[in-house]
């Protein structure tokens, strides 16, 4: 018996694992801002910037063209400065990651509900029904189905291990558990980190912004006197404030976004979770 042990050890240790990598390519979290700013600034300068939008637009043109008199309040957001292409850049940088998100969780969380596909592969389980089981897991297609999958087929492989006793097996099954997690929480996690950013970042950009657009609208004051300069500063605080709007609005998008999704998260966490506890102990009870 001394002997036996560790040849059933060996056998574990080369147990085959059903769990395979995902090679998925993120590109988006490089392109997408890059493509924004491009965004970001064709629309500041060339939608909002339309000579056609003011009463007194620049001849010169240019980079930066000094447009004057909007005819609308829309259009005075042009006059906020060089922060305002930014500033649309962090708000489509905003809604491009919510919608894939959105669909990545969305696949993610699968057909129907999580806690009565459990109760369905632990009923299944209870009659030794494991292909059933594993039948569920493929018309749940979400990431606890494939994580309960993965676990089913090291399920039914230790039903028929003659070399293992109860605890190995259960710790087999709960390491092949552990891989699909492994593999699977990453995908959900992923990105989220440009909405937590953007968060903080959109508010101190819109600061700046109206920090700045002050300043020059000081500057005018000093620079000419009199009751017409006291306009032209109204004007020009007016517009500054522009850049603090837009950027505490994608400020406020990101963070109730991130917490919708992280919220999500969490709930097909605890089911995956729930999943392993179910694998573990139905056959601990009934492969004694």
């Amino acid at each position: 018996m001394a002997e036996t042990r560790p040849v059933a050890t060996a056998t574990a240790a080369k147990s085959s694992t059903s769990v395979q990598p995902k090679k998925k390519s993120n590109s988006i979290s490089w392109l997408a801002p890059v493509i924004c700013i491009v965004a970001g600034y064709i629309i500041w300068r060339f939608l909002l910037g339309d000579p056609s939008n003011f009463t007194n637009p620049d001849p010169a043109g240019g980079f930066w063209p000094k447009h004057k008199g909007p005819k609308s309040g829309l259009v005075r957001m042009y006059d906020g400065g060089i922060i305002v292409p930014i500033l649309i850049a962090t708000f489509l940088t905003v809604i491009t990651f919510v919608i894939e998100r959105l669909m990545t969780i969305t696949k993610a969380t699968g057909s129907g509900n999580i806690a009565e596909f459990i109760r369905k592969v632990q009923y299944h389980l209870a009659n030794k029904n494991v292909d059933q089981a594993i039948s569920e897991c493929d018309r749940q297609k979400g990431s606890v189905g494939n994580v309960m999958k993965a676990g089913l087929r090291k399920y039914k492989e230790m039903i028929s291990n003659t070399e293992l006793d109860t605890e190995q097996k259960v710790l087999q099954i709960q390491k092949e558990v552990e891989e699909a997690t492994a593999l699977e929480l990453p995908m959900l996690e992923k990105n989220l980190v440009f909405l937590s950013t953007i968060a903080s970042v959109a508010t101190l950009l819109g600061l700046l912004g109206t920090v700045l657009g002050m300043i020059g609208s000081f500057a005018a004051l000093a620079s000419e006197g009199g009751g017409g300069a006291a306009a032209e500063l109204s004007r020009g605080i007016s517009e500054a404030l522009y850049n603090t709007a837009l950027g505490i609005g994608t400020s406020a998008i990101s963070i109730i976004m991130y917490n919708i999704f992280t919220t999500k998260i969490d709930h097909i966490t605890y089911g995956i979770d729930e999943s392993g506890f179910t694998l573990t102990q139905s056959f601990a009870s009934l492969y004694k």
